[in-house]
């Protein structure tokens, strides 16, 4: 496997990227869709419009917002098969997950990610 890596789509775009996904259920503010050089938009692999709007990146809620997305990610059959379908493209290059979020350490994308290598060592044993 390559890697999977997480970065702030406000970021400067960099080679090094690989496979861009942005995996935000909003178009982030002041991001043209040039300026972004996604590869894919997984919006269906954001937590629901009614987890986020519950959530609403406040860092109090984070630790029951992560039960639920979780649970989310691992029972929706959409969320399930691009999962797969992220992991396997990290077979064969590096892939960036992209978020808006400003909090680094309060976001989905963080559950999101360690999801996946979750579900990838799992896979391993």
């Amino acid at each position: 496997m390559e890697t999977i890596f997480l970065k702030r789509i406000y970021e400067p775009f960099d080679e090094n990227d690989g496979y861009r996904i942005l995996v935000d259920r909003l178009w982030p503010r002041g991001i043209s869709k040039e300026k972004a050089r996604l590869n894919e938009w997984m919006k269906e692999i954001a937590p629901s419009n009614t987890l986020r709007q519950w959530f609403c990146h406040k860092p109090e809620l984070f630790e029951e917002f992560r039960i639920r997305y979780v649970e989310e990610l691992r029972t929706d059959e959409t969320k399930q098969n691009l999962m797969k379908q992220i992991l396997e493209t990290a077979k064969s290059s590096r892939v960036t997950l992209l978020y808006g979020a400003k909090d680094p350490t309060h976001n989905h994308a963080v559950i999101l990610f360690e999801e996946l290598m979750r579900s990838f060592n799992a896979k391993d044993v």
